[in-house]
């Protein structure tokens, strides 16, 4: 009997063990302060790494996959010396082309007399059409805007057109499983005629327009995204106006931080003595910051030397991207530059449109993940550029005294022409 006795008191002790491990195992994983603990390949009891998790369940791409970007050879190379102010660019004369990815087979045909529907959602109003016609109707993303109709008349095509296109949803037909989808949002690829400075363009007004997440295909020229229904409205008709308006504005952009070398910080009024006058044509102050229109006698290099006189500079990015006239593009900063600048969510929207003479029309929008920090609106002729000032760093993060962050723009026309001929793309 003692030795059952005993063997029972060692299965209770095990338990217990086993319960408190198991208990101290969950609370490891709790809370926003948790570690995970991993141990060393020598596996030695005082040699261990402590890595931080806001979520410890969270596993993420290595730091060194995420930095490949294809862009990067395109985007990130400029060549200051040799700035051409108008560049005609050749493309191929195959047109755009926009191809929506989910199944859409032909709805069936016929007429629909007297449909009305009284202040219901489209999905309850559409459901009315489709059982009469024995489909089915899937409502992915439900709830839908309530809408009102009556007396509609026409083909079924047409009515399931006009209530989808009314609560600014997409829909889709399937043949095979005689059901028509709906959707807030769709996938589409749009094929860009074979050049390289158009991709970007159009890459860049997509992310404009807030469509971040796309696949981009450099072989076939072709950009795959999801999105809504008014944005790609906006798409469809940045197509045809290309098509009727080929002409683009591309920046070439500088952003490097001045770090003082004295507190008072760079006397910019000095750029008044150092260069002629005249070689600055406008400045206009921002909620913060101050631009300046500028001639090409104060080029990327002369500032650069007049700023060194009062501060140390960190290059910090430099790219380019491009804008089709009378439409909004943007430039991540931290695309071409550090994951640990402090300027790595600083991105600069533009929009920008040709007018008579080749003047530029151009506004200028600074901004972060946080919010706008400041814009600009200038019009300047072809040759003149733009230089931000008057940024202090530490809007971005810690940063020393009298230290300040720089844009440096040169606005480019660039004409497009279309040709039969093959074409050599250059990086």
């Amino acid at each position: 009997m003692m030795k059952i006795v005993n063997f029972s008191n060692k299965l209770k002790c095990l338990f217990l063990l086993f319960s408190v491990l198991s208990i101290v195992a969950c609370n490891g994983f709790n809370g926003n302060n948790d570690t995970i603990v991993v141990n060393d390949e020598d596996v030695k009891q005082d040699n261990f790494v402590i890595l931080p998790q806001q979520n410890p369940y969270m596993l993420r791409t290595t730091f060194r996959a995420n930095d490949l970007d294809l862009e990067t050879p395109l985007r990130c190379n400029v060549n200051w010396k040799t700035q051409e102010m108008v560049q005609i660019l050749p493309h191929n004369n195959i047109s755009f082309k926009i191809e929506r990815n989910d199944i859409d087979d032909t709805l069936p045909e016929f007429e629909v007399r007297d449909f009305s529907f009284d202040n219901i959602p489209a999905d309850q109003a559409l459901l009315k059409l489709t059982t009469e016609a024995g489909l089915t109707l899937v409502a992915k993303d439900a709830p839908y805007p309530m809408l009102y109709g009556k007396d509609i008349n026409g083909s079924f095509s047409d009515v399931v057109k006009m209530i989808a296109k009314s609560a600014d949803l997409f829909y889709r037909y399937d043949k095979k499983q005689k059901s028509i989808i709906l959707s807030r949002r769709a996938s589409f690829t749009l094929y860009v005629p074979n050049s390289r400075t158009l991709m970007l363009g159009f890459l860049d007004v997509l992310r404009g327009a807030g469509i971040t997440d796309m696949v981009t295909n450099w072989r076939d020229y072709s950009i795959t995204f999801e999105t809504n229904l008014e944005t790609m409205n906006k798409v469809n008709s940045l197509v045809n106006d290309f098509e009727n308006n080929p002409t683009m504005i591309m920046y070439d952009v500088s952003i490097f931080r001045a770090i003082a070398k004295e507190p008072c910080g760079i006397v910019w009024n000095d750029l008044l003595k150092d260069f002629d006058f005249g070689s600055i044509a406008t400045t206009q102050t921002g909620v913060i910051g101050r631009m300046l229109t500028v001639t090409n006698d104060i080029s990327i290099e002369h500032l650069k030397t007049f700023v060194s006189k009062y501060a140390d500079i960190q290059e910090i990015s430099e790219g380019r991207f491009v804008v089709p006239t009378q439409w909004f593009s943007r430039f991540d900063v931290g695309r071409c530059g550090k994951v640990d600048d402090m300027e790595y969510s600083l991105s600069l929207l533009a929009r920008a449109n040709v007018e008579k003479n080749n003047r530029i029309l151009s506004e200028i929008t600074l901004d972060t993940t946080e919010g706008e920090i400041t814009k600009f609106k200038a019009r300047n002729r072809i040759g003149e550029n733009f230089l931000i000032i008057g940024l202090p760093s530490e809007i971005f993060g810690p940063a020393e005294q009298g230290t300040e962050t720089i844009a440096f723009i040169v606005p480019r026309l660039v004409r497009t022409l279309k040709t039969d001929e093959d074409i050599k793309n250059k990086i």
